[in-house]
């Protein structure tokens, strides 16, 4: 069963309806030469909590140090376009949050990247949304390469298979089941931030947010939520508490 989902998964490039599609139907398969570590649904390494979604990923690519996910995590997102108070604030959670858990984020632009970053002295993990081999953004080439050597870096899509829009936000449930909380540093009212936070309500995750004035843009998000129930984070006591 292992290798028939990994000929699925490369056959129709990790399309997670085509695979079960195959799998239903039992479609004829072969065994794949495939150059690279993945993880099954049927694998005693799968990790529980993406068993708890909708659609749990059929297989998972990865490059690093699979053991982290045993670790207890949070995630940390936000808007690909960031403000400079987004960006201290993200620094400034993740630098306190690192030292208690796995920060696990989307290796997107913006806050994505700072909280990678920042957590780099520690332990972190990335979610993408195409092939292990594709670096997308070009500008996180190098974060690419130290979250494969020393964190770990998880794909359920195969090598080769590009960056499709679609592809983010799917992949943004993975960030919510593998984390025990979410932090919503900065973000937009209609974001894949909130998808994200959406994915975790469904799933029972806390969710704390940094308030942001009035009139910006980027932090309407976070205020909605915070006036919806979440978390406010006003002070370290606040991180702390997480």
């Amino acid at each position: 069963m292992r290798n028939q989902i990994l000929y699925y998964a490369w056959k129709y490039h990790g399309e997670w309806k085509q695979i079960a599609k195959a799998i239903c139907e039992q479609e004829k398969w072969d065994v794949l030469s495939y150059e690279g570590q993945f993880v099954t649904i049927v694998d005693d390494e799968y990790p529980n909590s993406l068993r708890m979604l909708e659609f749990p990923p059929w297989i998972l690519f990865y490059e690093g140090d699979w053991t982290l996910l045993e670790r207890k995590a949070v995630a940390v997102i936000g808007s690909r376009k960031t403000s400079f108070y987004g960006k201290k604030a993200c620094e400034h959670v993740v630098s306190l949050l690192k030292k208690r858990y796995v920060i696990i984020s989307g290796v997107a632009k913006g806050i994505d990247r700072f909280a990678h970053q920042e957590a780099l002295s520690h332990h972190t993990i990335g979610i993408i949304g195409c092939g292990l081999d594709i670096s997308y953004p070009k500008e996180n080439t190098l974060l690419y390469q130290q979250l494969k050597k020393n964190h770990l870096i998880i794909s359920e899509y195969p090598k080769g298979v590009k960056p499709l829009a679609h592809h983010f936000p799917w992949r943004n449930r993975l960030i919510a089941a593998l984390s025990s909380s979410i932090i919503v540093i900065e973000a937009n009212i209609k974001s894949g931030t909130m998808l994200t936070v959406n994915e975790g309500l469904i799933l029972n995750k806390s969710i704390y947010c940094i308030p942001h004035a009035y009139f910006e843009e980027q932090g309407k998000g976070c205020n909605l939520l915070i006036s919806q129930g979440a978390n406010v984070i006003v002070d370290d006591q606040d991180i702390e508490h997480i």
